[in-house]
């Protein structure tokens, strides 16, 4: 980035890296931005229409993308009007909502065990590869970490002898993740098949590998996927989207409140420890699950009545 917008986008970057913030995502957006404008030659304090137009162009078909591509430039636009008193910094919400969150697809038991002979059938045949991916959805679908996290931890971060992950999520935020017992087999002979073939490696390696490549990135991760949900014939076809990797975390959450509720366990004073578990910082992000999904509504259901018969006894 050498146009003078990406030497400003550039410094910004650094000044939060340096306050202890960092974002893939939101970094990639700002330097589209400062590249639009750079190219454009733009010199000066940065106008609202500047800003809209490079929000609105893009490809996406989601209506929300433009709303979100906004919002991510707003802090750099509020950081520059600091300095030079004229960018226009754009209002919040002016163009829309950034986003809908619509009814995750939660697998059944049976589209668990099929997702997991599919990947186990994955080419080569006898390889790391096929072991490796039909392990890693074993590991969300029981942890609900997400993919980034699952993709990201080290082979020092795995102490199958104490069944604890150490994982790094978002902003790198690191917290310890207890695995029960029926998974920590899994991953042993994994890591036992990959030494094999492999070696032994050190600490600071990828936990996840494949034949080929000494780490999996998520691109390579979500094709694989996709590939084994076309083998699988799932489709959006009466689902509100087709099945994504990221379900396999909205599973792990429903099932759990689940099994809690079932058990006559107190949700809410639960809710925050599956908050921390799951490296939530807003504990309000899980109690979404509860309107959104269907096989949770029997729960409110159930809270619902049982309020109301308490509230008649009182007035009685």
């Amino acid at each position: 980035m050498s146009g003078r917008v990406g030497v400003l986008v550039a410094d910004y970057i650094e000044l939060r890296r340096g306050l202890g913030y960092r974002s893939p995502t939101q970094e990639r957006m700002l330097r589209s931005f400062a590249r639009y404008l750079d190219q454009r030659g733009h010199d000066g304090p940065i106008p609202l229409e500047a800003s809209l137009d490079w929000a609105c162009a893009t490809r996406s078909a989601d209506p929300c993308n433009p709303a979100r591509r906004l919002t991510t430039v707003r802090g750099f636009l509020r950081h520059l009007t600091a300095r030079d008193g004229a960018t226009q910094v754009p209002p919040p919400g002016l163009l829309g909502p950034t986003g809908h969150r619509s009814p995750p697809h939660i697998y059944s038991d049976d589209e668990i065990a099929d997702l997991i002979q599919a990947a186990a059938g994955l080419a080569p045949v006898g390889g790391l590869r096929p072991h490796c991916y039909a392990v890693l959805f074993v590991l969300l679908a029981c942890t609900g970490l997400r993919i980034p996290e699952a993709l990201a931890l080290s082979c020092g971060g795995v102490d199958l002898d104490a069944g604890v992950l150490t994982v790094t999520g978002k902003r790198g935020r690191t917290r310890l993740v207890p695995l029960h017992p029926s998974a920590v087999g899994p991953l042993r002979d994994y890591a036992d098949h990959r030494r094999r073939l492999h070696g032994r490696p050190g600490d600071d390696q990828a936990f996840f590998r494949t034949d080929r490549s000494d780490r999996i990135g998520y691109n390579a991760a979500h094709h694989a996927f996709t590939v084994l949900r076309e083998r699988l014939g799932w489709s959006a076809h009466g689902r509100t989207h087709a099945p994504r990797i990221h379900d396999l975390r909205h599973r792990m959450v429903v099932r759990r409140i689940q099994t809690w509720h079932a058990d006559g366990v107190d949700v809410d004073a639960k809710i925050s420890a599956l908050a921390t578990y799951l490296g939530h910082v807003e504990v309000r992000d899980l109690y979404w699950y509860l309107s959104a999904v269907p096989e949770l509504m029997s729960i409110i259901a159930d809270r619902f009545e049982a309020f109301t018969r308490t509230d008649a006894a009182g007035v009685s």
